[in-house]
């Protein structure tokens, strides 16, 4: 298992096979006035790469390209964040999506715990640590804690989508799990629009 950090954008000799995980961090959680900083990506065969977004430009092409590949999908743990970050920032327009906290929302109405650290000890047997996701990731150069963090947001997505699937077939909400995929480009045009606490399904 290794870690890779690039500064910008991909190499090109960067290869993935298959559907992605995907996460982001940034200088905060609001999405229009923290900056994103750093994309990480995992193909689910062990490593992490992780892209340091050029703060003057805003410009990662290979990035850009890879994550609108329509033939992969990006599976992301809250993607409402991620999707509308990387549109704000990057113009990205991610598709198709997965999102575990949506699935566990759908299938785990046993408990009110969905966040990525409860899914990967329940669900994979797997305590990963949340200790630097409030550090500086605008910093230059990023700390090796802060790199293993990061990977570790990456690093279980698709077995957790392996697990949440079953579950999502075996209670019959396969169909809705997708609809609320599909419906998250817009939810995070919403977020980034002027809507981000407004149910505007409420009466």
């Amino acid at each position: 298992m290794t870690n890779y950090v690039h500064k910008g954008d991909l190499p090109a000799d960067v290869v993935f096979d298959g559907d992605l995980a995907v996460d982001t961090e940034a200088m905060g959680l609001n999405n229009l006035r923290d900056r994103l900083c750093v994309v990480q990506l995992s193909d689910g065969k062990g490593d992490a790469h992780l892209v340091q977004i050029d703060s003057k430009t805003f410009k990662a092409p290979r990035l850009k390209v890879l994550l609108e590949d329509r033939s992969r999908v990006k599976i992301f743990h809250f993607a409402r964040f991620d999707v509308a970050i990387l549109k704000h920032y990057l113009d990205v327009d991610v598709q198709p999506i997965y999102c575990t906290k949506i699935a566990s929302k759908l299938v785990r109405t046993f408990t009110d715990r969905h966040g990525f650290k409860d899914l990967c000890r329940d669900l994979i047997s797997v305590d990963v640590s949340k200790q630097q996701q409030s550090s500086d990731w605008g910093a230059d150069d990023l700390t090796p804690e802060q790199v293993n963090y990061a990977a570790s947001d990456v690093l279980y997505l698709h077995q957790l989508r392996e697990k949440l699937d079953v579950m999502l077939a075996r209670e019959g909400r396969t169909a809705y799990a997708h609809e609320c995929f599909k419906f998250l480009p817009t939810r995070a045009a919403l977020d980034l629009a002027g809507w981000p606490d407004s149910d505007i399904f409420a009466h």
